[in-house]
C-alpha cells in the first residue's frame, strides 16, 4: 500500500524543522525543491495496492536511487551514508533528522523491478525538463559505448567448471547421490589450463578441457535420470543452456559467455588496452551546446551504429517532445543520411563548391562532437556505467537511464553553484570599486 502524505507541517514546537536548519544556498537543497516529486508519486502510484502494510514513500525510494547514482554509491553504502547526511535526508523528503536506516538495501532492488525501464525513463525526462530551453536544442550529438557486465573474462574451461559445480549443488539440494563427483579430476583439469600458452604443454591443456566437458555432460545426464520429474522439468531450461555451452566452438556466432547472464555478447571497439568487452552496447544522445543528456538506450543485440541511431532518436523525441533537426556522429555511422526525419552529419571531405563559411561551420560541429567522449568517460568513472551490477538486460537499461539522469542532476547542481558565485561577485565587485575610488 502506498504511504499517504501527512497534512501537518509542524513537527515540534521545541525544535525547528530540517528545512529551517539547512543552508538555503546549498545546491542539493535547491535541487530538492526544484524537482517535481508529485509527478513520481502519481506515476508510480499504480504499482501499489490499496491494502496491506504501508510501503516506503515514493520520494524516499526515488531519492535514494538518484543519490546512489549521483555520488557513485552502492545499495548498502547509500543507505548507510544517508543516515549521516542531513542534506540527503532533506532531498528524500524528511522533515526532521533521522537516526535509523531509511530502508533495507534490498528494497531498492524491489523498487527498481517494480517501476522498470518505463519508470527510469520518466526519471530521465524529469531531469531533462529541469534544464528548460537548454534541453530543446535542434542539434544533438550521438555516440555509442559499451556497458560491461559484472562477469569474469569468459573461457570454455571456466564455463565447463561452473556447470560441474552447479550440478553438484543441484544434486545436494535434492538429495541425489551421484555415482561419481569427479572432484579430483575436475581440480586437475582446471590446474592444467595454466599451460595453454606454453607450446610444450598446450596439448595437455586441450585434453584437460575436453575432459571437463565430458565430466559436465555425464553429470547432466545423470541428474536427468535421478532427479524427480517435477524438478527435472523445472531445470530443463538450465540443462539446455549447459548443453549449448558445452557444444559451442570458438568460431560460432551468438555464443554464451556467462551462465548467470546469458544475454551478454562480445563487442570489439578497437581499443588498444582492451580488445574485447562483454556486456551491451549503449547509445547516448546529448545536446550540442549545453551537454544535457536527452537520450540513453541499451541495445539487446550488437547492432551496427547506424542501426542503433533510430531507437536513440525515438527516445529523444519521447523525452523532449521534438525531433532533432541534425544528429552529429562519428564515422562509425557511415551509410545513414537521414533517420526518422533527422539529418545525420558524418565527418567527410568537403564537397566541391562549398563556401568557406559552410566548411568552417561543419568543422566547428565536428569539433563539438568530440565533447561526448569525455561525457561518456564521466558516466563510466563517476556514475556507475563502467560495470553494470544489475541483473539481466533490464538491469542494463535501468543502470544506463539512471546514470544519464544523475549526470543531468549533477550538471544542474554545478550550474546552480556557478550562478551563486556569479551573483556574489556581482554584488561584491561594485563595493570594491567604490572603496577604491574613495581611497584615491
Amino acid at each position: 500500500m502506498q504511504t499517504k502524505p501527512s497534512a501537518s507541517r509542524q513537527i515540534s514546537f521545541l525544535m525547528p524543522s530540517l528545512s529551517e536548519q539547512l543552508d538555503p544556498r546549498q545546491p542539493l537543497k535547491q535541487l530538492a525543491e526544484a524537482i517535481p516529486w508529485s509527478e513520481f508519486e502519481s506515476a508510480f502510484g499504480k504499482f501499489y495496492s490499496e491494502e496491506g502494510r504501508p510501503a516506503k514513500p515514493v520520494r524516499l525510494m526515488v531519492g535514494l536511487l538518484l543519490l546512489k547514482q549521483m555520488f557513485n554509491q552502492g545499495d548498502e553504502t547509500v543507505v548507510a551514508a544517508w543516515v549521516q547526511n542531513p542534506y540527503w535526508q532533506y532531498f528524500c523528503g524528511m522533515r526532521e533528522f533521522q537516526w535509523q536506516l531509511p530502508c533495507d538495501p534490498s528494497d531498492l532492488v524491489y523498487f527498481r523491478q517494480r517501476i522498470g525501464e518505463a519508470g527510469m525513463q520518466r526519471i530521465l525526462k524529469v531531469s531533462v525538463q529541469l534544464h528548460g530551453d537548454q534541453a530543446q536544442e535542434p542539434e544533438v550529438v550521438v555516440d555509442t559505448t559499451v556497458q560491461e557486465k559484472n562477469i569474469t573474462y569468459p573461457t570454455d574451461s571456466k564455463l565447463a567448471h561452473k556447470i560441474i559445480r552447479r550440478c553438484w549443488k543441484l544434486a545436494d539440494r535434492h538429495g541425489v547421490k551421484l555415482r561419481r563427483r569427479y572432484r579430483k579430476a575436475a581440480r586437475y583439469c582446471v590446474r592444467a589450463q595454466r599451460w595453454r600458452r606454453d607450446r610444450r604443454k598446450r596439448k595437455l591443456a586441450h585434453r584437460a578441457l575436453r575432459k571437463l566437458k565430458v565430466i559436465a555432460g555425464r553429470l547432466i545426464r545423470e541428474l536427468e535420470r535421478k532427479l524427480p520429474e517435477s524438478v527435472c522439468e523445472a531445470q530443463q531450461a538450465n540443462f539446455a543452456l549447459y548443453r549449448r555451452v558445452l557444444k559451442q566452438q570458438p568460431a560460432d556466432r551468438d555464443k554464451i559467455y556467462s551462465l548467470h547472464e546469458p544475454q551478454v555478447y562480445c563487442l570489439s571497439k578497437g581499443k588498444e588496452h582492451k580488445k574485447y568487452e562483454f556486456g551491451s552496447k549503449a547509445s547516448v544522445v546529448m545536446t550540442k551546446r549545453a551537454g544535457v543528456i536527452v537520450g540513453a538506450v541499451a541495445h539487446e543485440a550488437n547492432l551496427y551504429d547506424g542501426d542503433a541511431l533510430s531507437p536513440a532518436l525515438e527516445q529523444t523525441v519521447a523525452i523532449t517532445g521534438q525531433t532533432p533537426s541534425k544528429a552529429i556522429v562519428d564515422r562509425g555511422y557511415r551509410g545513414r543520411k537521414t533517420v526518422n526525419g533527422t539529418e545525420v552529419l558524418v565527418p567527410d571531405k568537403a564537397k566541391a563548391g562549398q563556401s568557406k563559411y559552410v566548411r568552417a561551420k561543419m568543422r566547428a560541429r565536428f569539433r563539438r562532437r568530440a565533447a561526448i567522449e569525455p561525457l561518456i568517460g564521466h558516466l563510466k568513472g563517476q556514475y556507475r556505467l563502467a560495470r553494470c551490477f544489475l541483473k539481466g538486460f533490464v538491469g542494463d537499461q535501468v543502470n544506463l537511464l539512471l546514470a544519464a539522469a544523475a549526470w543531468n542532476l549533477r550538471k544542474w547542481l554545478r550550474v546552480a553553484a556557478l550562478f551563486r558565485l556569479q551573483l556574489l561577485r556581482a554584488l561584491v565587485l561594485p563595493v570594491e570599486l567604490r572603496c577604491c575610488s574613495l581611497g584615491r
